[in-house]
This record gives structure tokens, sequence and C-alpha cells, in this order.
């Protein structure tokens, strides 16, 4: 090995080394920023997107807008239960927020075993344009010919079909949405709700700022359930659609928000 080649594997290994230990603080911190990367292992924002980038390729983490996420998809066992507990009261949850969506509207829908549901029962809707970064939902939604539906371009996550990638907030920050159908991992004693994934979260919350009108729909085992990250709070959103009503702390707080309940 010449001393160029020895000089260009010593560059390999500290970069092999850096990002492990940028996987390593993922892990246990589940968010970097670019600047952050920059202060910790003393490099350019350049070498730090690079870095991003690669681990992305491998699928390790996600890229964000102005940062990076792990990733640190749901067990595929454990998505595929989903879909079997609860699964008629799900129908129902989707049902219900199916009659809250007029013919016509301009909708966000996001990811999840619920707002598949809700996708399903939208088929009795006509003229709807939706936008949603979930391609199970996507592909239900194309079922009926008279509806637009729009997605973002990104990696896959193969476990739920969720698209991602680090301008899908700003995609869905183009559109103006007459209701978003948000679902969410849980609800806290607080009234905050939340998701355990950042790349969720923000997009999200991106749709949230772009909608008129916010329906929550979650089944009765998110209360009382505190996420990992916060998205928002019950007093930013106008319907809660649900199997069975959450404990009087929750009830008082949806009440105190004007939140209407449909159970």
């Amino acid at each position: 090995m010449t001393v160029m080649d020895d000089q260009a594997a010593g560059g390999e290994d500290k970069k092999t080394r850096r990002q492990m230990q940028l996987l390593r603080y993922l892990e246990k911190n589940h968010y970097i920023s670019i600047e952050e990367i920059t202060a910790m292992f003393d490099v350019t924002t350049q070498t730090a997107r690079r870095d991003i980038m690669a681990l992305e390729q491998g699928g390790r983490v996600r890229r964000l807008h102005g940062g990076a996420t792990i990733a640190t998809p749901v067990d595929p066992a454990i998505y595929r239960q989903r879909r079997v507990d609860n699964a008629a009261l799900k129908e129902k949850i989707g049902q219900l927020t199916a009659d809250l969506v007029p013919d016509g509207a301009a909708v966000f829908l996001d990811t999840g075993t619920t707002c598949e549901a809700v996708a399903r029962a939208l088929l009795k809707r006509r003229d709807l344009r939706v936008v949603t970064y979930s391609l199970r939902v996507a592909t239900t939604l194309s079922e009926s010919s008279n509806f637009a539906v729009a997605v973002p371009g990104g990696f896959v996550r193969q476990v739920d079909a969720g698209v991602f990638r680090e301008e899908t907030a700003d995609y869905i920050r183009k559109f103006k949405f007459d209701i978003a159908v948000i679902s969410v991992s849980g609800i806290d004693q607080d009234g905050d709700i939340g998701d355990d994934d950042h790349a969720e979260v923000a997009a999200v919350s991106a749709a949230m700022k772009q909608a008129e009108r916010i329906i929550l729909a979650v089944d009765s085992s998110k209360f009382s359930r505190r996420a990992l990250v916060r998205l928002a709070s019950l007093a930013d959103v106008d319907a809660l659609v649900t199997d069975s009503l959450p404990d009087e702390g929750i009830v008082a707080l949806l009440q105190k928000h004007g939140v209407s309940i449909h159970h």
C-alpha cells in the first residue's frame, strides 16, 4: 500500500468512526441538527450533510430539514398485529371521520392503520383532493376515479409504506387543506399529542398549519399515553373521533378547548 493509499484508508476509517458515533448519538437522542454535527465532530456543514446522506442511503437515518432522525421503523410483526387489533373499532372510526368530510374537500390524510381505515371509508365521497405521505392510503384512494391524490417523493418505509425525505414537509406546505385528518401515538394527561417519529411530526405539523379544520382520529388505546415527540395540543384540534371516551381529565380538556367528540 502506498502512502497515499494509507492516508485514504485512514480517512475512510475516520469517516466510518464518525458515522458510527453519529448513529449511536441518534439511537439515544433520536434527532441531531447539522449545527450539532459540525460542532460535535469539528467538520464542515458539507461533510455533515454527506455523512447524513451516506447513512440515509444505507437505510440507517432519515434526513429532515436542518438535520436527521434515526430510521427506526415499527417492527413489521407489531404493525401487522395493529391491523388485526381493534380492526372493527378502527373501521368505525373511519366511517365516523368520513362523515365529517364533505364532497369536494381538500384533505390531508396521515399515515397509520387508523388513517388507512379512514381512507377506505372516504371512498363513499366524491371529488376529493387528497395529499398523503402514505402509499397505502394513496393506493386505496386511487380506487376512486374522481379523486385527485398527491404524494411526495422519497424513501418508502417498508413497514407502513410511509414516504419520507428531507423535503417532505416543504412539499406539504405547498397545499391548502379544508381538513387535515391526523392520527398520533399518544395523548397525555396534559393534553399534548405526539408521535414517536420526528419525520412524521414534521410532516403532520406542516399539514396542520395549512388546514382550516383538524380532525384527530385515534383509538382509545392512545389516551393517557405519552409519545416521544410533541406534535401539538388538544387546543389545536377541532374534532376528536374515537371508539370510546377518554378519562375525565382528557374529556375536561377537550371541552375546555371546544373540541367536538365523535364516538
